[in-house]
């Protein structure tokens, strides 16, 4: 009978580590999906951020965003010409931002082209879709088939009235004059024996 209390205490004493051992698994497994959760969140939520122009097909010039009001007859190099361009890392879906004005390019529901000095908007969402002749179009995130165009004056077009065929809706990204895409300096150029030749019979400039 005397062994009876040290087995029932060592019994005890087992269930009690076993018990403690498990609450410091849980709580270290939940530590790490908190730590797994919180960094895939801000690595997803991260965005990339681009400035550039858009040169308008119908024009030939580049959108400009004023404020409030938005046209396409802006210089190349323009102040409000440039473009700061919000891009989520996974999708196509873009804040159009300019850079000099503060204000984001955004679609009523009656589809007018608006500029609003927050974003955060879905109406200031839009999505790129790359056409085949190597231009972008830009359709409504939150209005279906309607897209960002602007008429032959430089007006902007009612989203209503808009196809992703139409030349109005076309637009090309380009760096402001002078400034060239960082990436331009990791590009390579193959050199053949013909254009080795051609630098070498180049004229120079200073002979007569």
């Amino acid at each position: 009978m005397s062994g009876l209390p040290s087995r029932f205490i060592y019994v005890c004493l087992h269930f009690l580590v076993l018990y403690f051992q498990l609450q410091e698994s849980q709580q270290s497994s939940a530590d790490f999906r908190f730590y797994i959760e919180n960094h895939t969140r801000d690595d997803v939520s991260r965005k990339q951020v681009r400035i550039y122009q858009l040169y308008s097909r119908t024009t030939g010039k580049h959108v400009q965003i004023l404020g409030k009001k938005i046209n396409a007859n802006g210089d190349d190099g323009g102040k409000y010409a440039l473009l700061v361009v919000e891009t989520e890392t996974f999708g196509s879906h873009i804040r159009i931002k300019g850079k000099e004005s503060g204000y984001y390019i955004c679609m009523n529901k009656n589809g007018k082209i608006i500029g609003k000095p927050n974003g955060n908007n879905q109406e200031c969402v839009f999505v790129e879709e790359y056409l085949e002749n190597n231009y972008t179009a830009l359709v409504s995130a939150k209005y279906k088939g309607w897209y960002l165009g602007f008429n032959r004056k430089g007006k902007p077009k009612k989203g209503s009235r808009t196809t992703q065929t139409q030349q109005e809706v076309h637009f090309m990204k380009r760096h402001p004059r002078g400034k060239a895409d960082p990436l331009e300096e990791f590009r390579f150029t193959t050199v053949t024996k013909r254009t080795r030749r051609a630098r070498r019979l180049k004229p120079n400039p200073k002979t007569n």
